[in-house]
């Protein structure tokens, strides 16, 4: 018996789908409704056509119509809206966006791949000419064509997160001047706020003015222009906005299914991206996904897993075992000349769920430093304090970033710990690494702090320090503390000086070393101990308390 599969929405997930399931059945019947005139396009790639960085439109078309159609004989009905689903007569209803005639087609398996849509609020004003979206290629031209037609000079992008800041660095590459207003008190809201700060100084850096802490009240053209307010009462004049505030999972057509849903809208999925229907399948930006570190229900719409969860559900229409272990969240951003990366959970949702962590902050160069062009970077590290497995990694600088997150990020896959990342054997050049690489380093590190060779103070800590019990120490050299400051109160005794200078010690209260980025601290630490005396590290040194905290 011949299966008839009928795959709602195109991109990332559905388009993967029709072409598996069609390498896994040659006489199946594979049709795919897509709303839109494109299939299968580069979402990711949208800000930088805006930008220039990308010249030609076509070159974001990942698979066009017709070639699903002769390469994998897939029934393509582009600008045909799937407006509900009969799970009782297994058929849908579709409307042809052409004709403006409805009809309706049987299915023996169903998949929804609707993805999601920007969220767009109920502000006052929201519908104004002037402030867009960037989901599509429609959305993308759009914009595109304001900039050219109407030449603006300012911006606002309403939303700090991957999204808006791609739109920031390819807005300001056009000279637009550009303002960033973001409700929460960081951009970069999944990165720690220590991690954060560092893309923040770049930011304003490179001109970017930020407005953060405070959200949108309405919008309103005056003139050419149209005025922002936020729920503080600040005003900003820009000649275009930028709406990145999020998405929302499209479950309209789960719904009408009688498909369950999350509490947060994205359609409950079981392993093989079934629904709690069984001949319904889900994938994509629409669906509740299990975080990998955590085993809780999450959205996280990225369009690494929706690729896999597509494969995963071909195979499991067509009998083949195959199951989705979860998502990680592994992400990566450029902006401007510096590089963030994440994978796992951070801080905040790992305090959120009750899970026990402790944290490390490194600052390793991405390749040998007497080999030209070696640059910083930031790493942190959280894991488990039982077992030192890793549970979350943010990694920021220029080069070297996206292999250190691969890494990591495989690491978390394996279950693996920071004592595994000690004994990881990583390729080494000059140009490319150190021999101790800078995942090494921060395995390096983190075991130290489980194996009781150094306790730690985190920056945010410092403020909370009783200075009755608790003294800073600065063992940077003089230099350093006259080019760069030092942290106010810390005693200063030079690390080559300190086992002459111990007599100047009181050994009935706490030292917190600290140097520029930790290693110099650590050192001058064991040097303590072994003399009795009690100290910490403060992590990441006086580089990460200085951004944290300016």
């Amino acid at each position: 018996m011949t299966l008839k599969l009928l795959i709602v929405g195109g991109v990332a997930g559905g388009a993967t789908t029709a072409a598996r399931a069609r390498r896994l059945d040659e006489s199946a019947e594979i049709i795919l409704f897509e709303r839109g005139e494109h299939i299968s396009f580069a979402n990711c790639g949208l800000p930088y056509y805006i930008g220039g960085t990308i010249l030609q439109r076509n070159s974001l078309l990942v698979t066009t119509p017709d070639q699903l159609r002769t390469r994998f004989m897939i029934d393509v009905r582009i600008r045909h809206e799937v407006i509900d689903v009969d799970p009782v007569k297994k058929e849908i209803t579709v409307r042809d966006l052409v004709k403006g005639e409805e009809y309706r087609e049987r299915y023996d398996k169903l998949l929804l791949s609707p993805g999601a849509e920007p969220i767009r609020p109920p502000i006052p004003g929201i519908d104004l000419n002037s402030i867009f979206t960037i989901r599509n290629i429609p959305d993308t031209l759009r914009a595109e064509a304001f900039i050219r037609d109407r030449g603006p000079k300012t911006a606002v992008v309403v939303g700090g997160g991957y999204i808006g800041l791609e739109m920031v660095e390819n807005l300001s590459d056009l000279g637009i001047q550009v303002t960033i207003i973001e409700m929460m008190d960081r951009v970069l809201p999944p990165f720690d706020p220590e991690m954060a700060s560092i893309i923040q100084h770049h930011l304003l850096n490179r001109g970017v003015q930020l407005h953060l802490g405070d959200g949108v009240q309405s919008f309103r053209e005056q003139a050419e222009s149209t005025i922002v307010t936020t729920l503080s009462g600040a005003e900003f004049r820009a000649d275009m906005i930028i709406l990145a505030i999020g998405v929302r999972p499209e479950n309209d057509l789960a719904l009408k299914a009688g498909l369950s849903v999350g509490p947060r809208g994205g359609i409950m999925t079981d392993s093989t991206m079934r629904t709690t229907n069984p001949d319904i399948y889900a994938v994509g930006d629409a669906v509740q996904v299990m975080d990998f570190v955590t085993g809780q229900p999450s959205l996280i719409p990225l369009a690494g897993p929706a690729n896999r969860q597509a494969r995963i559900a071909a195979d499991a229409m067509f009998g083949r075992n195959s199951t989705f272990r979860g998502t990680q969240g592994t992400a990566i951003l450029k902006v401007f000349d510096l590089t963030a990366a994440a994978t796992g959970n951070n801080e905040k949702q790992l305090k959120a769920l009750g899970i026990p962590y402790r944290a490390s902050c490194t600052h390793p160069p991405s390749h040998a430093t007497y080999y030209p062009g070696a640059q910083g970077m930031a790493i942190k590290l959280l894991f488990s304090p039982e077992d030192g497995r890793i549970l979350g990694t943010q990694i920021i600088g220029g080069e070297g970033v996206d292999k250190r997150i691969d890494v990591i990020a495989t690491a978390i896959m394996g279950r693996m710990s920071v004592f595994d990342l000690e004994q990881l054997e990583l390729a080494y050049a000059p140009p490319y690494s150190s021999a101790k690489d800078p995942v090494n380093m921060a395995g390096f590190v983190a075991a130290n702090i489980l194996r009781g060779d150094v306790g730690i103070v985190t920056w945010d800590e410092i403020p909370t320090l009783d200075p009755a019990t608790h003294v800073l120490l600065d063992v940077r050299e003089e230099i350093e503390l006259r080019t760069i400051g030092m942290i106010q109160g810390a005693l200063h005794i030079p690390i080559d000086e300190l086992r002459q200078r111990l007599g100047e010690l009181d050994r009935n209260i706490t030292y917190v070393v600290y140097c520029a980025v930790g290693h110099r601290g650590y050192v001058a630490c064991r040097i303590l101990m072994h003399h009795g005396i009690q100290c910490a590290n403060l992590s990441g040194g006086f580089t990460t308390y200085s951004y944290a905290r300016s």
